[in-house]
């Protein structure tokens, strides 16, 4: 239970309705117990008027016997009718304040889930699977939702039920109470037994439950590949395998419920076997019980077969909430390692926007990737002044990108530091410096929503003249209003729709959209024409002149006039200035620019 303990908060939120339910499962088992109770008079009544009328000269011989009798009866029919409707509507009440509970508890623990995702940093997503994240947010928030909801509610009915049974048997004799009860101590144990084997297997049961799902996930998302490799046999069958994984860890979970509820059953069963018997010498024998009793006490004993049998139950779905619940807690403990000075905690609403100039300053920045180890940068230094524009150049692998995340603070640098306008990065407000930073990834993404919305991403006034505007100046316009529904197109799935190179450059529209105060490119133009090319670059020459702009490729752009040029190898600075002083280095930038303008002239 100590995983469950994290739930106390939500039961202090919601504890008028818990209060509430308890009251209403109380009064609902309350009538429910004094069912037997009439229905006990009713037999002893009609017991003792027979008997009466049998010692003076039969029922033949009182003719207003039939109708005493049937109104007796009647009245009796009438009060266990009158309390059951009471049950009734106490037990519809119990659960519109339990089960309802439940369902907002799961409602705020989604929400709650969702919002600590996405505080956490990147390399937490590049250490767990996106299938697994789903997995927990889904299954096992609906499996602790079971807990919340079912499992409480019939845990205090069970437990009403027993106590106001037990002590109405007890009423009316102990001895034969005892007896009744005798089978109890062995469901008890059984009910230890089982629970520990249900939590193990429960726990197994959720972890290939995420393998599941991750798998699926994958295939959905790479569909393209694997068709065009034409894996889908081999992938049905790795999915096969899985699953009958899954199946197999799911039966024998069953197999321990399927032996343990017909064993309810059975102790059920033995113990109105003892009432019957030991009730009938007890009454024979002229101990104060009645036939009436030993009725009372049969119904008692088949009313606590669903609260017995239920205990398996309970405590099976107990397990496995404990077992999602401890998933659910691994994520929710876990800090991210990016933390905004201005809150505390991760990247939140922060402080009011406040604008940057876009003075850049790398300090012998070093960084190595946390969990891989690998080294992406060492001992880089580079100044960008307001408004300058500058290219970083490497090949594959040299360590671009990642400078790009860590001006965007995906990362926090190993060693060294990154100064903006004079403060370290990690002083910045760390909402405000992604809202004033354009960043268009090297894998570009987009989400399944209009391309209206999709540019309008990251600025929610924006109008559809204002979008209009900046699909011109990435080059975009054009080809959204040849679409069917134009800026109304829904995208599909991470922009399925869309060629390479349009969703390249709506994302750029997207990144222009936010008026930045420092662009950042990440070999976003790979996928664009030369003269598409130049209209983007236009644009962010002209139109972002006085915003700093850093563009990440490797190629050159001559029609950009750089004011630096950076060009990193083997994750290190190699060469540093413009244009013309690099060509006159003849070094890894001369090489590369007489290549691509022989290519070029081929073309």
């Amino acid at each position: 239970m100590k995983q469950l303990a994290y739930l106390t908060k939500f039961f202090r939120k919601y504890r008028w309705r818990l209060l509430l339910g308890i009251v209403f499962v109380g009064f609902a088992n309350w009538f429910r117990v004094w069912q037997p109770k009439v229905i006990r008079n009713a037999l002893d009544t009609v017991v003792e008027r027979v008997g009466f009328y049998n010692n003076h000269g039969g029922i033949a011989a009182h003719p207003e016997a039939m109708s005493e009798l049937s109104g007796k009866i009647a009245w009796f029919g009438a009060a266990v009718i009158g309390l059951a409707l009471l049950m009734g509507m106490f037990m519809f009440f119990m659960r519109q304040t339990i089960i309802v509970m439940s369902r907002l508890i799961e409602y705020d623990m989604r929400k709650e889930v969702f919002a600590h995702y996405e505080k956490l940093d990147l390399a937490f997503y590049k250490r767990n699977s996106t299938g697994d994240l789903m997995s927990r947010i889904s299954e096992d928030v609906s499996k602790v939702r079971m807990f919340l909801g079912p499992t409480i509610l019939y845990g205090l009915d069970l437990t009403f039920l027993f106590v106001l049974t037990i002590s109405s048997m007890l009423s009316v004799n102990v001895t034969l109470t005892m007896w009744a009860l005798l089978p109890l101590p062995f469901l008890s144990i059984s009910i230890y037994w089982v629970s520990t084997l249900i939590n193990k297997r429960s726990e197994k049961i959720q972890q290939q439950l995420s393998v599941l799902t991750s798998s699926a996930q994958e295939v959905y998302s790479g569909i393209r590949v694997v068709k065009s490799y034409v894996q889908e046999q081999a992938m049905g069958r790795w999915f096969a395998d899985q699953s009958e994984e899954f199946r197999n860890r799911s039966l024998k979970l069953i197999r321990i419920d399927a032996f343990f509820f017909p064993l309810m059953a059975l102790l059920i069963g033995v113990s109105t076997i003892i009432t019957v018997y030991v009730g009938g010498l007890l009454v024979v024998q002229g101990k104060g019980v009645t036939a009436g009793n030993i009725a009372e006490f049969v119904i008692y004993i088949n009313m606590l077969t669903w609260p017995v049998t239920a205990i398996g139950w309970i405590a099976s779905l107990t397990q496995q909430a404990a077992a999602s619940q401890k998933r659910i807690n691994e994520f929710l403990q876990t800090r991210p390692t990016i933390q905004n000075p201005a809150t505390g905690q991760a990247a939140g609403q922060g402080l009011p926007a406040a604008g940057i100039k876009g003075h850049v300053v790398f300090e012998n920045v070093s960084f190595v990737y946390p969990d891989t180890g690998i080294k992406a940068l060492e001992n880089v230094s580079f100044e960008i002044l307001p408004g300058q524009k500058m290219a970083i150049i490497g090949r594959t692998g040299s360590g671009k990108t990642t400078i790009a995340d860590l001006l965007v603070r995906m990362y926090d640098a190993t060693e060294g530091r990154i100064l903006i306008d004079g403060r370290d990065i990690r002083e910045h407000d760390l909402a405000n410096l992604r809202r004033r930073i354009g960043y268009v990834p090297q894998d570009v993404f987009l989400f399944s929503d209009t391309i209206l919305g999709n540019i309008a991403f990251g600025k929610d006034d924006i109008t559809r003249e204002e979008a209009a505007f900046y699909a011109k100046s990435a080059a975009v316009h054009e080809d959204i209003i040849d679409l069917p529904q134009g800026y109304d197109t829904i995208v599909g799935e991470r922009g399925v729709t869309l060629s390479g190179g349009q969703k390249q450059r709506v994302s750029i529209a997207r990144a222009f959209a936010k008026q930045p105060d420092l662009v950042i490119l990440d070999d976003c133009l790979s996928a664009v024409d030369t003269n598409t090319e130049s209209r983007i670059l236009g644009y962010l020459g002209n139109a972002l002149a006085d915003k700093t702009g850093i563009i990440i490729t490797h190629r050159i752009y001559s029609m950009l006039d750089f004011d630096k040029i950076i060009v990193l190898d083997n994750h290190q600075v190699a060469e540093t200035g413009t244009h013309e002083e690099l060509l006159a280095k003849n070094g890894y930038y001369a090489e590369l620019f007489e290549k691509q303008s022989a290519a070029e002239i081929n073309e």
